[in-house]
């Protein structure tokens, strides 16, 4: 009683879990700068370093993003 995993929900959970998460950073005006601070000890930028974050998590990466949006978002109001 052994069933394969069709196509389609394969697809769709790389989409879901990946291709759009890893959109929404890419594209989201709140994720930070493309550069590295000059000042910064780390090689990457902010933005780049949620790439990381959210391409080796995955859904959950992206849930961590949101909340650090979120954070930000209610500390500055």
């Amino acid at each position: 009683m052994e069933e394969n995993l069709s196509p389609l929900i394969a697809w769709s959970v790389v989409v879901l879990g990946y291709l759009l998460p890893l959109a929404h950073v890419i594209f989201c005006k709140d994720a930070g700068a493309w550069s590295a601070p000059k000042d910064g000890r780390c090689p990457f930028s902010p933005r780049v370093g949620w790439l990381v974050i959210v391409l080796l998590l995955g859904i959950l990466g992206w849930l961590l993003f949101l909340r650090a949006r979120w954070r930000q978002r209610t500390s500055n109001s």
